[in-house]
């Protein structure tokens, strides 16, 4: 079943994110199950939003992901980020 994930992330700067996003591109199979992500600068850091194929998937990335964010400075969050089941998902023009 389709997640979306909502996570707002103060004190992270745009320069950070692009630090971290180039180190996880790097690495063979990371977004496996990402359907879509993007991320949004706000005036307290940033707010990223993804749909991911299943919970699973996600906590996958997560797994490797975190470790990374720390080494790139980014603090832990006392929040957890948002998850809601998807109930439709699709891309204007993508055939279906």
């Amino acid at each position: 079943m389709a997640i979306f994930v909502h996570a707002v992330v103060p004190g992270i700067t745009t320069d950070q994110y692009d630090a971290l996003n180039a180190r996880l591109q790097q690495m063979p199979g990371i977004f496996d199950g990402c359907v879509s992500h993007a991320c949004v600068p706000t005036d307290d850091g940033l707010e990223i939003f993804d749909v991911w194929e299943s919970e699973q998937h996600m906590n996958a990335f997560a797994e490797k992901m975190m470790p990374i964010a720390a080494e790139e400075g980014w603090p832990a969050s006392p929040d957890t980020p948002r998850v809601m089941r998807v109930h439709n998902h699709w891309v204007p023009g993508a055939a279906g």
